[in-house]
């Protein structure tokens, strides 16, 4: 584990009263703790300059999951400047519970609500209000595409694939090549099925981003938020692992739709990219495997 660091000693003037602060652990890009003053508990993330925007970003994502009212998020208690840069990320402290056999049923049924909720952005369009994080990659959700098929393909082959394809410019040119090829032929794989309606995604949504409060309620965190084609979240949800039991069929019965299998494997191949920047390895054979499958 990674030295962690002691956040700012003004962290109780920031936040107000006397806080006690008991170290939890270090990521790359940040340092978490637990925060207590009497009965009041929060979750705190701290960082320094080059890991602040990604804090702020989070903060973002948790905000516009919460103002739908669908599903359950952590709630932003603050995001503080640092003076001389970073920032601390203090969230409310949620304690998780193993999940019981009726969870994945609740959790279908609360993504579900979320992906059929309008979006955020007016007018409806594809992308977001910033770029974000997916993991510690910057996540372009820029510019905005109208909600329209060709909408569609224009951001998820402009902001999604060629964007981690410029993040791969030093990987091996057969999947710098791949990757172009999908790109072109986006218009026919896109082609078949429901045009894709905009909505709000959570858009990094492995096992480890959702979990269960001990009343039973759905929680998800740590987002890479975009107003997205809602199966390109449940492509996500079974790249590396599953959904739990009942999720699937709860999803359906809310009203939501699962992608065929070339969908699946779309969506997933701009996860894997990201995996290839951030780790390259197998990821890289991985996504050039799943590339050239597509075409």
């Amino acid at each position: 584990m990674q030295q962690v660091q002691e956040p700012l000693p003004e962290l109780s003037q920031l936040l107000g009263g006397r806080w006690q602060l008991q170290a939890l652990g270090a990521s790359a890009f940040c340092d978490t703790w637990e925060a207590r003053q009497g009965r009041e508990l929060l979750f705190l993330k701290s960082a320094a300059e080059a890991g602040a925007d990604m804090l702020r970003a989070e903060a973002d994502g948790l905000r516009a999951l919460a103002a739908t009212g669908t599903i359950r998020v952590p709630a932003v208690h603050a995001v503080l400047e640092r003076p001389g840069g970073g920032a601390i990320l203090a969230l409310e402290w949620l304690q998780l519970a193993r999940p019981d056999a009726e969870f994945g049923f609740r959790f279908g049924e609360a993504l579900a609500a979320l992906h059929a909720h309008p979006a955020p952005l007016q007018p409806a369009a594809f992308g977001w209000t910033r770029d974000n994080y997916i993991g510690a990659t910057p996540q372009r959700n820029a510019p905005r595409q109208p909600a329209t098929p060709a909408g569609w393909i224009a951001f998820f082959g402009h902001a999604r694939l060629a964007a981690m394809r410029e993040r791969l410019r030093h990987a091996p040119g057969d999947l710098r090549s791949a990757i172009g090829a999908v790109i072109e032929a986006l218009p026919e794989l896109l082609a078949d099925g429901s045009a894709p309606r905009p909505a709000l995604i959570h858009g990094d949504l492995w096992q480890g981003n959702w979990g269960m409060l001990a009343e039973g309620t759905p929680v998800i965190f740590d987002p890479a938020v975009s107003c997205s084609d809602p199966q390109a979240e449940l492509a996500m949800m079974e790249l590396f692992g599953s959904p739990p039991r009942g999720f699937r069929e709860a999803y359906a019965q809310a009203g939501g739709a699962w992608p065929d299998l070339q969908r699946t494997q779309l969506y997933q191949l701009y996860h894997l990219l990201n995996h290839a920047v951030l780790f390259g390895g197998s990821y890289v054979q991985q996504a050039l495997r799943t590339a050239r499958a597509l075409v």
